[in-house]
């Protein structure tokens, strides 16, 4: 990366920017997502290599500017890997999931108080993630608070037709499905993103049915 960004390496390289990175960095995550989904190993590996690539580029463009580097950023997350997990690097105790988290909640909650103190949940929830992960955040984020609140009051069921759907009721109502999702331990966003892959091979395998005739 270093060389592709010299000059005299690659001119699209060299042309980059953060900001121009960030539909590839989206891109190269749902493909990994989707070698994960096919349990297709020689595909992750590949897809890992992308998103590895992505974390390369983007600390080799801090490092120009003299804010981090690469090495910078892989002794950040070890660091916080100890901090975070007393039981397996110190001495406190933690006998199973649960309690990790809880105790990984306190930690996280710990290092980030000054920031929690000043600002609200719209500081808690990245607004970039998509909008069904973005809902699950949301719900987590209350969950630590200790909040509760009502999706909406406009109830409109499928089955009364499209013409009665408004934005309102179809996102109030993508929001339940969401915490409904959320209390029984399903990832949404995965969910769909299956439902629609099992669609698409049902409608492949239809086209060739008709295809034969």
């Amino acid at each position: 990366m270093v060389r592709l960004r010299s000059p005299g390496g690659c001119p699209w390289d060299l042309e980059q920017t953060h900001e121009s990175l960030c539909a590839n960095l989206v891109e190269e995550t749902c493909e990994l997502l989707e070698a994960i989904d096919h349990g297709n190993d020689a595909h992750m590996l590949e897809e890992l290599g992308d998103v590895l690539l992505q974390v390369v580029f983007h600390a080799r463009m801090a490092e120009e500017r003299g804010a981090f580097s690469f090495e910078d950023v892989a002794r950040g997350i070890n660091d916080k890997l100890v901090r975070r997990h007393p039981h397996v690097f110190g001495a406190a105790k933690a006998d199973d999931s649960a309690a990790v988290l809880r105790q990984w909640d306190a930690i996280k909650a710990g290092e980030t108080k000054a920031r929690a103190q000043r600002g609200g949940l719209a500081d808690s929830v990245p607004s970039t993630l998509p909008s069904l992960l973005f809902a699950v955040e949301f719900l987590k984020q209350l969950k630590k608070r200790r909040l509760e609140i009502d999706g909406g009051a406009e109830r409109v069921h499928v089955s009364d037709g499209p013409e009665r759907l408004s934005e309102e009721a179809a996102g109030e109502q993508l929001f339940e499905l969401a915490r409904a999702c959320r209390s029984v331990g399903i990832d949404p966003e995965s969910a769909l993103r299956r439902h629609v892959r099992r669609l698409m091979e049902r409608a492949d395998n239809a086209y060739k049915r008709c295809e034969t005739l």
